[in-house]
């Protein structure tokens, strides 16, 4: 599913101001079995307690208590799995974005986890919703990546399976938040 999620389109509705990027890298997390994943072991926390509703629903938690992080419950309800959106390209409201950020790099406003939630005014207030309302929603697009054009490796920022490929990213995109 995580390879599904690049070049879809993550958009927000906040006070009547759209934002919008196109997925251009994720993470996936796969439940129980994954020590990294916050599911691990079938823990269930009041954190986590989006993981195990339908997929299509969002996973908001914040990192480390200063930034927020975005996921998209990717398996059936009960069986906590989720996809980490890392970056994105922005494609829709890149002004408000920036505001939002205190800075007009273009190419850093959605460039990792915590940067996209602050350019999209995605925060708890999002969490366990589902992902084709008004105030979020995930739409797929033509023209996703495929093939050759996704690259893979180890995921960022975790110690427990941090070698586990199940990194992924538009290969030749600028906008994500580290290289290959």
């Amino acid at each position: 599913m995580a390879r599904e999620l690049l070049g879809c389109v993550l958009e927000t509705r906040t006070r009547n101001t759209r934002t919008a990027g196109r997925i251009v890298e994720v993470e996936a997390y796969l439940g129980p079995d994954d020590p990294a994943s916050h599911s691990a072991k079938w823990r269930k926390t009041t954190r986590n307690e989006a993981m195990y509703g339908p997929p299509g629903t969002a996973y908001v938690y914040r990192s480390y208590g200063v930034h927020w992080c975005f996921n998209v419950v990717t398996q059936q309800s009960g069986f906590p799995a989720a996809v980490l959106v890392r970056a994105l390209e922005p494609i829709a409201g890149a002004t408000v974005m920036a505001r939002r950020r205190g800075f007009r790099n273009a190419r850093l406003l959605c460039s990792g986890p915590g940067r996209l939630c602050e350019a999209l005014a995605i925060t708890d207030g999002l969490n366990g919703m589902p992902l084709n309302g008004t105030r979020v929603r995930l739409k797929r697009v033509a023209g996703a990546p495929r093939g050759s054009e996704i690259g893979s490796g180890p995921r960022i920022g975790i110690s427990r399976a941090a070698d586990w490929p199940l990194r992924f990213f538009v290969s030749d995109s600028p906008w994500l938040s580290r290289r290959g």
